[in-house]
């Protein structure tokens, strides 16, 4: 199928939740939840329910740092999303062997990548069997660090399959001013629409420059909330 078909597809809202005096979603002062009502698209890769009727999730992260600000908004996400029922598979994507995409079409679109790395033999078939995708970055230049944009582009390798999931945003910046996250957002809106994903929250912490700063801050009870408020 050809990439620019799928462009044409989407135009799903999106909607920011706002949380405290700033902002639940979650805009606040440190670094959507639209409800899903419809039917899941029967597809080539039907996500398969969770033990216990929860959903699968698969949450990738993208800091080199192990006990980092972001990689604290993931633990406190999974520590809900389990709570709420939910199966979940962290891709650590700074702590494994990935590389870029090659642009060279062997996939067609559908897989199999050329590449055998932890890309495709750890995390491609979870993507596309999961009922939703967590991307949880720190802020670098204003966007996703290099580590969840390489994942990101090795979508193309299963476009169609990926498509049709609940998402979640989380990120983290040093960076206090509230338009910090705009073009981080803006990104992940596009590719809401691109992948036909049905956003359900972020969590933006601006102004989180190190553990201790995030650590007194709103945003990892954020986090927590939108998984353990997850419904499948």
């Amino acid at each position: 199928m050809d990439r620019r078909a799928f462009i044409k597809l989407g135009g799903t809202g999106m909607m920011t939740l706002l949380l405290s005096g700033c902002g639940i979603g979650a805009l606040g002062s440190n670094d959507k939840a639209a409800p899903d009502n419809k039917e899941p698209q029967k597809a080539a890769n039907v996500a398969q329910a969770a033990p216990g009727g929860g959903m699968k999730i698969v949450v990738v992260t993208g800091s080199p740092h192990r006990a980092g600000t972001s990689a604290l908004l993931a633990d406190k996400f999974i520590e809900g999303a389990k709570a709420a029922g939910h199966d979940v598979f962290r891709f650590n994507a700074a702590f494994e062997e990935i590389h870029p995409c090659l642009g060279c079409g062997q996939c067609g679109m559908s897989g199999p990548c050329v590449q055998k790395d932890a890309i495709e033999q750890k995390l491609i078939e979870r993507l596309t069997s999961c009922d939703m995708i967590v991307l949880v970055t720190p802020l670098y230049y204003y966007g996703f660090s290099a580590q969840i944009k390489t994942v990101i582009d090795r979508f193309y390798s299963r476009t169609g399959a990926i498509h049709n999931k609940k998402a979640a945003l989380m990120a983290t910046s040093w960076n206090g001013n509230p338009d910090a996250m705009d073009e981080l957002m803006e990104h992940y809106r596009t590719l809401c629409r691109y992948m036909e994903w049905n956003d359900a929250g972020t969590v933006l912490g601006i102004g989180c420059g190190g553990r201790a700063d995030i650590e007194r801050s709103e945003f990892p009870e954020m986090a927590y909330k939108i998984g353990l408020n997850l419904r499948a």
